[in-house]
């Protein structure tokens, strides 16, 4: 089946086809997308993973259907409570 696994940051990003066994995971799936290739720095057992923005808990166990689109997360800067405390500070 087909799937698409997707990677970004902030000067490039990367969305590439890639067909999986209809028992892949969402790990399969990264792993055989060839992102690690593209993306050396990620690491696949310490990255968030989800699907269509819902992050997947288990992503070694959360299977797929045809069509979903696999997303690997960049953990945050700053919190964004922070960044919010921040802006509103330079305002006043």
């Amino acid at each position: 089946m087909a799937v698409e696994v997707a990677y970004a940051t902030p000067e490039r990003q990367e969305i590439l086809p890639v067909k999986v066994d209809e028992s892949a995971t969402v790990y399969d799936a990264v792993i055989q997308s060839g992102i690690l290739d593209v993306f050396p720095e990620i690491d696949p057992d310490c990255i968030d993973m989800g699907v269509f923005g819902k992050v997947v808990k288990a992503p070694r166990r959360e299977g797929l259907r045809a069509g979903d689109r696999v997303e690997l997360y960049r953990p945050l800067k700053i919190d964004p409570k922070q960044a919010r405390l921040n802006r509103a500070r330079k305002k006043s």
